[in-house]
């Protein structure tokens, strides 16, 4: 089925979830005024596929059960499959202007289509048909999931296995006739707390001395033992003041945002139909690749977070008055400029997309690579030149109770008017969406995530040194030259 988005609150209603926040826990995770506008973002991926102008690009048909799907469930059956996400996340990061937390899910799932038929061709598991029984469960009740790789990691010059502190990578403690038993952490889990399920892989590729660290699972997520604690943003306080809407100038993205959390598994059981993964070390790394790879490619939502970002530029450059100045106009064609390479980059590895032998589709592996590493930069460059145009006023500007003094407001009224033909609280709004997307709780999703997610700027450029065929472009370049080394 598809879920409304109303029925998707309600869905995070019946959960009980274990959640602390500033020391406390979180009794109401769905109303509290931080968390909500990130339950917002999700929500809105279940909007728009109920709406007939976005169908196409939010939704599929499952090749399971043959129903129409959200297609955040969905395993790419071709390369138009692939195109269409790319076009889905920009899509998304348009409409909320920050990270809306499901791709993570997505790329989970297909990546274990991958490599759950690769360990049973091989080994004669059974990982594969109960990797096709849980993802029915997940489409046809149109699940959000959280994909869990990233490890706290401990000491990172040591493999799992030699850590101080055996939990550092979660690991398998025990093994009964039922399932298994894990402990352990993952860190920076964006979404987790609006996520039906967890979903968990290993984060780094292992040997045979790292066994009990080779696991990959899933548990609804408020499974018994699983505990969640929340991370702090950059002016995350900000959004306790006002109500949705109508929340005040100083929150800058009135509606929607991200949250990241600390995921604890403390001695979690998990049944069998629900392991994927069970000590077989060998296929860790091909499992971290493939989500690796997808992964990267979900940053397409960039290019629409830069879209809303685009047009905050513009807009504040009008209510300066500079709209008109060479430069100003300038550093708006070099931010679009940045922000379509962006997008070219994942639709490139979507297009250039290959079957697997199970036959799911999976993206070409360089230009994800290539697509992730631009994201890395790119998006810096674009906040860059969005603060540039704004002016200083953006991180001096008072607060809205200094707007609505009857002493101060006045002046603050005459002071900070701009182009006559735009409101001052109009202007003051602008600049708080711009500090916003690039200083606060939206700058977590459009920089740090952007720099950090899918790996490390270097996993990806140690990516590249693997799939660029090096010797075929000397055989070409000597050819040219008539070197003859036969």
């Amino acid at each position: 089925m598809l879920m409304t988005a109303a029925q998707y609150e309600d869905s995070l209603r019946r959960l009980s979830l274990k959640v602390y926040m500033f020391g406390q826990r979180v009794d109401n995770v769905v109303d509290d005024p931080i968390i909500r506008p990130s339950m917002n973002a999700v929500a809105k991926t279940y909007e728009l596929a109920h709406m007939p102008e976005y169908r196409d690009i939010m939704t599929a048909t499952s090749p399971i059960s043959g129903n129409t799907i959200n297609r955040f469930t969905h395993i790419h059956q071709n390369t138009n499959d692939l195109v269409k996400k790319t076009k889905m996340g920009r899509l998304l990061g348009r409409h909320t202007g920050c990270c809306f937390q499901r791709c993570v899910g997505m790329d989970s799932l297909n990546a274990l289509s991958i490599v759950t038929f690769d360990m049973d061709r091989k080994l004669g598991t059974t990982y594969y048909k109960r990797f096709l029984d849980y993802l029915a469960y997940v489409q046809e009740n149109d699940l959000t999931c959280d994909g869990a790789m990233t490890d706290p990691k401990g000491d990172r010059s040591l493999p799992p296995h030699l850590q101080a502190d055996p939990d550092m990578y979660l690991h398998i403690v025990d093994e009964t006739r039922d399932g298994i038993i894990v402990r352990g952490a993952k860190a920076h889990q964006t979404g987790a707390v609006n996520s039906h399920e967890v979903i968990v892989m290993p984060t780094i590729s292992m040997r045979e001395a790292d066994r009990d660290y080779a696991v990959s699972f899933a548990l609804p997520s408020d499974a018994e033992g699983v505990t969640y604690i929340m991370g702090r943003q950059s002016c995350d306080t900000r959004k306790q003041e006002g109500d949705g809407i109508n929340a005040g100038m100083d929150v800058g993205n009135a509606l929607f945002g991200g949250h990241e959390a600390l995921i604890v598994f403390d001695d979690v059981f998990v049944p069998w139909d629900r392991v994927f993964m069970c000590r077989e070390y060998a296929f860790t790394g091909s499992l971290v690749e493939k989500f690796a790879s997808y992964h990267r490619q979900s940053y397409a939502c960039k290019a629409g977070v830069g879209d809303v970002l685009i047009g905050a530029a513009q807009t504040i450059a009008e209510y300066n008055g500079s709209d008109k100045a060479s430069h100003v106009k300038d550093k708006l064609i070099e931010m679009n400029h940045l922000n379509e390479t962006l997008y070219c980059g994942s639709l490139s590895c979507a297009a250039e997309g290959h079957a697997e032998p199970c036959g799911t589709y999976c993206v070409n592996t360089l230009l994800a690579n290539v697509s992730k590493q631009n994201v890395t930069r790119f998006p810096y460059e674009i906040a860059r030149l969005a603060q540039d145009i704004a002016g200083g006023l953006m991180v001096t500007l008072p607060s809205e109770a200094d707007f609505k003094s009857p002493e101060t407001g006045p002046w603050l009224e005459k002071y900070f008017k701009g182009n006559p033909a735009a409101s001052t609280q109009n202007r003051m709004r602008i600049l708080r969406l711009i500090e916003n997307l690039t200083l606060g709780t939206a700058a977590v999703g459009y920089l740090t995530e952007s720099m950090h997610g899918a790996g490390s700027p270097q996993a990806q450029r140690i990516m590249i040194s693997r799939q660029v065929d090096m010797k075929d472009k000397q055989h070409h370049a000597k050819k040219l030259c008539g070197i003859d080394e036969t």
